[in-house]
């Protein structure tokens, strides 16, 4: 059986602490982000929790950084210009990209990378 490892897109992680049901197979994975999603989560939580568990996130999720290669910056925004007719931040090119590079599916709900390769994409 083959071991699938995610990284996990700040909108995966901003639905599974939201209760989001679709997520709950997730919730046991183990967590791969990058220092920008933890940005995009905290602010989540900050806007839409009690300041205590905004913390509690930001604390739980900064385990689970990885940090990223210059190689695959790079790649990112080369990716994120060859799609930029599409809605894609730096956030979400640079997790992509380290998920490719890192033989991992890229776990989303955000609709720009439905159709995309190597995205596991779970809807609301």
């Amino acid at each position: 059986m083959e071991i699938i490892k995610y990284f996990f897109d700040s909108y995966a992680i901003v639905e599974i602490v939201a209760g989001n049901q679709s997520y709950s197979k997730f919730i046991n994975e183990p967590v791969t982000i990058t220092i920008f999603n933890l940005a995009e989560i905290y602010w989540s939580a900050i806007l839409n929790l009690e300041e205590k568990k905004a913390e509690e996130i930001y604390e739980t999720y900064s385990a689970c950084i990885k940090t990223i290669s210059d190689e695959v910056l790079k790649e990112a925004i080369k990716f994120r210009k060859k799609h930029k007719n599409k809605d894609l931040s730096y956030t979400d090119c640079i997790g992509y990209i380290y998920a490719l590079k890192n033989n991992m599916k890229f776990l989303t709900g955000d609709r720009e990378f439905e159709a995309m390769e190597n995205v596991e994409f779970i809807k609301k």
